[in-house]
């Protein structure tokens, strides 16, 4: 069965490279409306004019979503281009990815408060149009991480607050769910630099994916295209580890 998503309305937190570039691509490419944010201008324009050439209407907007102020004036600015919005994918993440106080308020500040922000001021929006919600966490969040402890303890509450979220907006008829990927490699991306910078460690990751590869944005993308279309319309609360069995190691 085809997806379609036209005349739906997009916001995708951290679209502008990686995962969440290729779920904003997806959504383009299957008719929605898209709206995009980053905090880096240029990769941000770059997907803006690739989202472009799909026909569809685009807005994107510089936004760092540490920042409340700046993540309550993004959706409200991306639910107005668009004209309401139908899915928020929330998909941002400060990479930190030590132990130390920056790690841990940027992990937190990011990937925690800036998903709980986003949710908060989409929900008037979302309730019009029964729409979803998408969070991106990380087997990194299923499992004990000595080499990245924030990271994977605030990718383990975001997994929690999907299911709290899910369970508080069943009532609205709003779906939250999530998708923990596992490593994935793409152009300019964390893996593709460590292959050269830490090739021990890239290898040793390698090894332990039973599917012999790392992944690619594009995969973690078709399953959020899935749970956020009405093929999903009774998955609320959920997380789908994807991943080439790399958690099952």
């Amino acid at each position: 069965m085809e997806l379609s998503f036209k005349g739906k309305k997009i916001l995708v937190a951290g679209g502008s490279r990686g995962i969440g570039r290729s779920i904003a691509l997806g959504f383009a490419e299957n008719g929605a409306d898209v709206a995009v944010c980053a905090r880096s201008a240029e990769s941000l324009r770059a997907a803006e004019a690739e989202l472009k050439r799909h026909g569809t209407k685009i807005f994107a907007m510089e936004c760092d979503l540490g920042d409340e102020t700046q993540v309550t004036r993004m959706v409200d600015a991306a639910g107005t281009a668009l004209g309401g919005l139908d899915v928020l994918v929330n998909n941002a993440s400060g990479l930190g990815a030590n132990d130390d106080e920056d790690a841990w308020r940027t992990s937190i500040d990011v990937d925690l408060l800036g998903t709980a922000r986003a949710i908060r001021s989409a929900i008037p929006y979302l309730e019009k149009s029964k729409g979803s919600i998408l969070n991106i966490s990380s087997i990194s969040g299923m499992m004990a991480s000595a080499r990245s402890p924030a990271y994977a303890a605030v990718k383990a509450a975001l997994i929690n607050y999907t299911m709290s979220q899910g369970l508080a907006l069943a009532a609205k008829q709003i779906r939250v769910n999530c998708i923990a990927p596992g490593s994935i490699e793409f152009p300019g991306g964390l893996w593709e630099e460590r292959k050269t910078s830490e090739p021990a460690l890239y290898h040793g990751i390698l090894d332990g994916i039973p599917w012999g590869r790392l992944g690619a944005p594009e995969e973690i993308a078709d399953v959020a295209l899935f749970l956020s279309s009405d093929l999903a319309r009774w998955i609320t609360g959920q997380t789908i580890a994807v991943d080439g069995g790399q958690s099952l190691t």
